[in-house]
């Protein structure tokens, strides 16, 4: 077999084959083979039947056609090899020359990774937010906390903001009451915004037999989207009692012993969740940073399949999970459809290329991946999933998703590696050390893995 290779654009290459006939040979032994297992001729036993006997009665183009659908991808992934070209996606094969006994020449033509040039990167500067935790965060948080011990007491008296009121509710669409828009001894905390828009203008005031009607937009069931005229009745009015701030309920919501240890705990807890954001901040901004720098040209063919993947899992997955569909979608968004094509495309663009550069750092660097880096990563997906990390690790290897697994522990190692070179200053011009971040590379991982919106579907 001779090949060549031809470059049409720095993202698609054509592929030029000559096959000698009897390379062919093995593929055309196993088309006669799988003819006889097909097809019955009198006087002959299946799979018995001699080659002259098949090319009489059905043809020797048939074998042909046969033989050469057979043989042509091994033919096309040696003439890939010998090329040493990083192909994405299916070839388009064009048979060009079929002479029987003489040869099969064809074409390929196939979008290829782009090569890439990575300019020096350890000038980035980027700012971040400062780690502020202020005594009004500290008491935020407290109070979240003592709101999940508060208990409720019957009042006799109009219901207001901060009550748990227990209501009947039903729903008319044109008159009708709907089937599904019943509901009796709901309880609802006024001011939450977990119920029907208007609902809280309509029980605030009211005590217990009071009602009202409002009209709200339905968010769910058989007429959602819809507005509605709802009837609402107060039942009873609770009033919520908070627990006293002190050393008792430090002792009871918590394991410290005293109210200071618990804000100081919460300090704590505060302050390392900014430190996460400000580190993944940096991260996104240093990549954006190093996209800017390095000219990525993007194969039209990969980022049509990108577009079109991306906007089926949104409509698919996504919208259909809330019973939504593309056009409520864009409505409730306040975007047109030639917007969010714009968006669709600008976000795959950026997500190719964050691919492309990043696995060019990874071959540069010679980042490789050990078991632990990759057990880790695996145990924090399967933590984000839900599923446990054995349930996780068995579907990975079912759906074949490992290479992807360890593509983004590798991605994300390079962009550490970009970000560790980076200066990094919050908003009050001091410079931030991400070094001593034990969790950086997982991080990093999950920035790019976001950026990418990486589910292997750039690969080849």
């Amino acid at each position: 077999m001779k090949s060549a290779v031809e470059t049409l654009n720095p993202t698609r290459v054509r592929l030029t084959v000559e096959v000698p006939f009897e390379e062919l040979k093995d593929s055309l032994d196993a088309a006669y083979k799988k003819i006889n297992q097909q097809v019955t001729v009198k006087g002959f036993r299946k799979g018995k039947i001699p080659a002259r006997v098949i090319d009489q009665r059905f043809g020797r183009g048939a074998v042909l056609e046969e033989a050469v659908n057979d043989a042509l991808p091994k033919f096309y992934t040696q003439a890939v090899n010998e090329a040493e070209v990083n192909v994405l996606g299916q070839p388009e094969i064009d048979i060009t020359e079929l002479k029987d006994g003489e040869t099969l020449n064809f074409t390929a033509e196939v979008d290829v990774r782009p090569a890439i040039e990575i300019p020096d990167y350890s000038g980035i500067e980027v700012e971040v937010d400062a780690i502020e935790v202020s005594d009004e965060d500290i008491d935020k948080s407290v109070e979240q906390l003592r709101g999940r011990f508060a208990s409720t007491s019957p009042v006799e008296r109009a219901a207001a903001e901060g009550d748990v009121v227990t209501i009947d509710l039903e729903a008319k669409v044109d008159g009708e009451v709907l089937a599904d828009g019943v509901a009796e001894g709901v309880q609802y905390t006024i001011g939450s915004g977990e119920l029907l828009e208007g609902i809280d203008e309509a029980v605030t005031g009211l005590e217990a037999g009071g009602e009202a009607t409002f009209t709200s937009e339905l968010k769910g069931g058989s007429a959602e989207g819809k507005e509605a005229e709802v009837s609402v009745k107060v039942t009873q009015v609770a009033a919520r009692e908070l627990p006293e701030l002190d050393d008792e309920f430090a002792q009871m919501a918590s394991e410290f012993d005293t109210l200071d240890e618990l804000k100081a705990d919460s300090r704590k807890r505060l302050t390392n969740m900014k430190q996460y954001d400000q580190a993944t901040q940096a991260q996104e901004r240093v990549l954006e940073k190093l996209l800017e720098l390095v000219e990525v040209p993007i194969p039209e063919k990969l980022l049509e399949d990108e577009i079109n993947t991306r906007k089926h899992n949104l409509v698919n997955h996504q919208l259909a999970q809330m019973g939504l569909d593309l056009a409520k979608y864009l409505e409730i968004q306040g975007k047109t459809e030639e917007e969010f094509d714009a968006e669709t495309k600008e976000q795959a663009v950026k997500g190719i290329k964050t691919q492309f550069v990043l696995d060019e750092l990874v071959s540069q660097e010679k980042l490789n991946v050990s078991q632990e880096e990759l057990t880790e990563h695996l145990m924090r997906r399967a933590a984000s999933s839900g599923m446990s990390p054995d349930q996780f690790a068995q579907a990975v290897v079912e759906g074949g998703q490992v290479p992807m697994l360890v593509g983004e522990v590798a991605r994300g190692k390079a962009l550490a590696a970009v970000v560790d070179k980076a200066t990094v200053k919050d908003t009050n011009g001091e410079t931030v050390d991400l070094s001593d971040d034990e969790d950086e590379i997982e991080e990093a991982a999950d920035v790019a893995a976001a950026a990418a919106d990486a589910e292997g579907k750039s690969e080849a």
